[in-house]
């Protein structure tokens, strides 16, 4: 771990593990995501890759991944979090399908009560300018309608429950 990776967010700082929002909440990313992530993001390949944010960059690759590759991926942003240098969301729509006027199915499509992933959401330092706060986010195709309210509540919510100065948050504008 580098110093700048150890000074992300103050030691005595609790992260916050969720939000909830309109149609979403959010829980940490990892391996118990693995299927449902994998399906959510394949499913929508050029939508995210048309995504502010995520334009040019290369991600998702078109061609998708392995299971075990994504897995590998989810583990990485786990340890990241627990290890408070990144931080990796995973964004779900509650299994009532509460608040986003889509489908009331709800979990993971073989009835398990899982609740769907529809999007990911990213908070790390910038690559290029470690002072500075990178997010992203990205929603399935068919839950494009929930990119703007998803940015909106994660912006409040940065301001609102964690260290960060507002002015140093670079989160791509919907």
């Amino acid at each position: 771990m580098t110093d700048d990776q150890q000074t992300f967010v103050p030691a005595g700082f609790t992260v916050p593990r969720t939000l909830v929002g309109d149609g979403f909440r959010l829980e940490p990313l990892g391996p118990e995501h693995n299927d449902r992530d994998l399906a959510a993001w394949t499913g929508s390949i050029a939508h995210i890759r048309a995504t502010p944010g995520f334009v040019g960059r290369g991600w998702p690759p078109v061609e998708g991944m392995s299971a075990e590759a994504n897995l590998a991926d989810l583990a990485r942003h786990a340890r990241e979090f627990e290890e408070r240098v990144a931080f990796a969301y995973s964004v779900l729509e509650p299994a009532d399908g509460d608040g986003d006027g889509a489908s009331a199915s709800a979990g993971d499509g073989a009835g398990n009560g899982l609740d769907d992933v529809i999007g990911c959401l990213y908070v790390h330092p910038a690559r290029q300018a470690p002072d500075r706060i990178q997010v992203s986010s990205w929603v399935r195709a068919d839950r494009a309608h929930l990119d703007a309210p998803l940015r909106d509540a994660v912006l409040t919510w940065l301001h609102a429950a964690w260290p960060f100065d507002g002015t140093r948050i670079d989160y791509a504008p919907r």
